[in-house]
């Protein structure tokens, strides 16, 4: 089972590196629809997505109807007019390839699409103060709740040992703050 993170028509170069970047962090396969609002080489979407791009598994579609004819699985679309919270979602309970489902920031997902699979459509809860939250921060709150609740070998819940390692902090324990 591979978790995916479906990016239809992405409009904002910081937001889609930045989904790049928990892609990576939550071995999770971006899907990437055009058209764009930016290039992939641009620099904003370079600054976002740091020095983690060459580990990004990714893959480009012309449309939605070219990435729906590609891609078999558990579909998964958030969205402002799902009627339902994500926290009803039990990830547990496929075999299935996960794709979460995200529309562009501007207008989200055609409202067809949307109708069409309404049984599926989600809105994380707000306030009604806001229309919406940011699309990458839906993409981080997805892709932890999907995380939490299906086994990835990859994952790990300490600091890598490629980085300070998991008994980094520990040096510290005599001192009182």
């Amino acid at each position: 089972m591979k978790l995916n993170v479906v990016l239809f028509e992405p409009e904002i170069p910081q937001n889609t590196g930045n989904i790049m970047r928990s892609c990576v962090g939550f071995d999770a396969k971006l899907h990437l629809i055009k058209p764009y609002g930016f290039s992939l080489d641009e620099k904003h979407l370079k600054r976002a997505r740091l020095d983690y791009f060459k580990y990004l598994e990714y893959e480009e579609y012309d449309s939605l109807t070219d990435f729906l004819a590609k891609n078999q699985g558990e579909f998964y679309i958030l969205s402002r007019y799902g009627h339902k919270s994500p926290k009803e979602i039990d990830f547990t309970k496929t075999t299935k390839d996960i794709y979460l489902i995200f529309g562009k920031e501007s207008t989200g997902l055609p409202y067809e699409f949307i109708a069409a699979n309404l049984d599926k459509t989600f809105r994380i809860p707000t306030t009604n103060k806001v229309r919406s939250l940011n699309l990458s921060n839906c993409v981080a709150i997805m892709l932890y709740l999907a995380s939490s609740s299906i086994v990835n070998p990859n994952l790990i819940d300490h600091e890598p040992d490629s980085l300070k390692g998991e008994f980094f902090i520990d040096q510290f324990k005599h001192e009182e703050v």
